[in-house]
């Protein structure tokens, strides 16, 4: 596992140009089960597959809201995004309460970003071992920002991260030049043809492992799970069997 003793820490570079612990970081985001994010010119949606530890546990929450104008997808360790959460809902709250204005989307997903950056520098820290998928509605309109253990964040069309994520990847960019003048529903069942892709062989998507999210110009964040997705996953088998045809 370790790699001539250059990666006991975050904050040692190998001989290769290479901090190993964010590449340890970044396999756990590959761990984690996927999600998918992508966007219209009025909507942007995150689709995730939720999994569960075992027969006795429920399945974990994979969309979190933030504010009424945002919300997070994660992959990885659940722990570590829950302290990222928090924080963004903390800078939301702060933005309102002295700026009297929603935050900034691009501006929330920089402040972790900084903050993600901290611990691949300082001694004795940590990165983050979760990868996210931000979306928000802000005055420039729908934003779709991943953010990586290593700091970086990238705004997207459409992506995808987690488990087998390289399948979803491939469907989106196969179709992403069509999502610009796409509806909410069409926008909801192309994100779940893209993140069925991402299964092992033999698992469909259900009411019980699929959690879907989204916000657009007049509309909140919403989070659907449960029985709340089962017309969109009705409408994805719908457009499967018109193609059939």
């Amino acid at each position: 596992m370790f790699r001539n003793n250059y990666d006991n820490d975050a904050s040692t570079w190998s001989p290769q140009g290479r901090i190993f612990q964010v590449e340890y970081a970044s396999e756990a985001v590959k761990q984690g089960s996927a999600v998918v994010g992508l966007k219209s010119k009025e909507h942007v949606v995150l689709v995730a597959v939720k999994r569960s530890p075992n027969e006795l546990a429920s399945y974990q929450k994979k969309i979190v809201r933030v504010d009424d104008h945002m919300g997070i997808a994660i992959a990885g360790l659940t722990s570590d995004a829950r302290v990222l959460s928090n924080y963004l809902r903390s800078e939301a709250m702060r933005s309102k309460m002295v700026y009297g204005r929603a935050l900034p989307v691009g501006r929330a997903v920089n402040s972790i970003g900084d903050k993600a950056q901290t611990n691949t520098q300082e001694y004795g820290r940590r990165p983050y071992g979760v990868g996210l998928l931000v979306i928000g509605q802000d005055d420039t309109g729908p934003h779709l920002y991943e953010f990586s253990p290593s700091g970086i964040v990238s705004e997207y069309y459409a992506y995808s991260i987690g488990a087998r994520s390289q399948s979803a990847r491939t469907n989106l960019e196969r179709n992403f030049e069509k999502f610009e003048d796409m509806s909410l529903n069409e926008l909801i069942v192309q994100g779940l043809r893209a993140l069925r892709d991402t299964l092992q062989q033999g698992k469909q998507l259900d009411t019980l492992n699929t959690s879907i999210g989204f916000v657009g110009k007049d509309t909140k964040m919403t989070i659907l799970d449960g029985e709340n997705t089962q017309a969109y996953l009705d409408l994805l088998d719908e457009g499967e069997a018109m193609e059939t045809e």
